[in-house]
């Protein structure tokens, strides 16, 4: 194992993590009592204000160099930024758009109902610019958001019934609309002060999964062609981006109170999304046989390759050895040098949580540093 010292330089750090983090008690209940009508939204936000510092804290304490706000101020780890953008609604649904192997999330989804934009005043950018005060000079402020992938997978390859309104119904119209609200999106966080964005998608863990694909192509759609779709509207966002902010992508099969709803390796996808999307890392899952083996890292070119080795959904830590053992087996396919180590997926990507503990779920993350470091090294302070 490597004994050299690493610099710290931008993200995705030789230890890091996906992003959410189990919401505290108190956030939880003042959620709670907000849709009781006996707390007001401005009493809420001063409650996930404290909750997010008190979180902040605890992530510089395990020694993470890039810090989040949890999610906490988010149901959903998607729903809450994509209806946000001009021209886009949530809306009620009978099921979820995807069905996990066990508990089901609260029904809602999303529909396209005018032109497509990201707006001045997203709420989210001053979600982040809390973080960054938060974090002060201790620790990079990193923000995630769902990939625009997701909102084309929600409103038009999930959804069965889906149909175009007039503007979008040459479907390069409605690509060229997302990526251009995306490039906006991109430039409105950097000018925030954002230097370590993540984009979190589902998209491609679907399309990995055998039997998905065999459904999506019983109803004409060609995900071949739409995962080439994904990666042109991905570029066409990051294009000209400034060469200090990192852009990574987080690769999920599902997770929600500790359970998934798609299995398969990366393989379909790997030449079109490893080999084409112009990305500074991938945050990929690799924490059980799910997620096949490193075979389809081959592909990947100047990209870091985070390695969720460490399962977020259970509380039992994995073996040092293990995890030491299976970096190194991913040598085979990626300079060591350009990997890391994560959990596989964030500890809470809705508000109710995986299921473990906040003590286990630390426990993790110093794990994580522990075996990072015997793996490259620690990093020069």
């Amino acid at each position: 194992m490597s004994n050299t010292k690493q610099t710290i330089g931008k993200g995705p750090f030789r230890y890091d993590v996906v992003g959410s983090f189990l919401r505290s008690d108190s956030v939880k209940k003042a959620r709670q009592e907000v849709e009781a009508g006996t707390l007001s939204k401005a009493e809420l936000r001063k409650v996930e204000d404290e909750a997010i510092r008190d979180l902040i804290d605890k992530e510089v304490n395990v020694g993470l160099k890039a810090v989040t706000d949890g999610e906490f101020r988010r149901a959903y780890w998607h729903l809450d930024f994509l209806e946000q953008l001009v021209g886009v609604e949530r809306i009620k649904a009978e099921h979820w758009s995807v069905a996990f192997k066990g508990y089901q999330p609260k029904a809602a989804t999303l529909k396209i109902v005018g032109d497509i934009d990201f707006p001045d005043n997203h709420p989210f950018l001053e979600d982040f610019k809390f973080v960054k005060a938060a974090a002060g000079d201790r620790a990079v402020a990193k923000f995630t958001i769902p990939s625009p992938s997701m909102l084309h997978l929600i409103c038009c390859v999930r959804e069965e019934h889906y149909e175009a309104i007039p503007q979008y119904e040459n479907e390069d119209a409605l690509f060229e609309a997302i990526a251009k609200a995306y490039r906006k999106a991109v430039k409105a966080f950097y000018d925030a002060g954002c230097r370590y964005l993540q984009l979190d998608d589902t998209s491609w863990g679907e399309f990995c999964d055998e039997t998905k694909r065999k459904e999506y192509a019983a109803r004409g759609l060609d995900l071949n062609h739409i995962a080439k779709k994904y990666v042109e509207v991905i570029n066409y966002a990051l294009e000209g981006k400034p060469d200090d902010l990192a852009v990574t992508m987080h690769i999920c099969r599902g997770n929600f109170r500790s359970t998934w709803f798609s299995s398969g390796g990366y393989e379909p996808v790997a030449e079109t999304l490893f080999g084409q999307c112009h990305i500074d890392g991938f945050f990929l899952e690799y924490d059980s046989d799910r997620a096949g083996g490193f075979a389809p890292l081959r592909f990947i070119k100047n990209q870091k390759v985070v390695l969720g080795l460490v399962t977020s959904k259970f509380p039992e830590l994995e073996k040092e050895e293990d995890l030491l053992a299976r970096i190194e087996e991913a040598t085979l396919y990626v300079p060591k040098e350009q990997l890391a180590l994560s959990p596989q997926c964030g500890f809470a990507s809705t508000e109710e949580g995986n299921n473990l503990t906040e003590a286990a779920q630390f426990a993790k993350l110093a794990l994580i540093k522990r075996v990072a470091e015997k793996a490259w090294g620690p990093y020069e302070e």
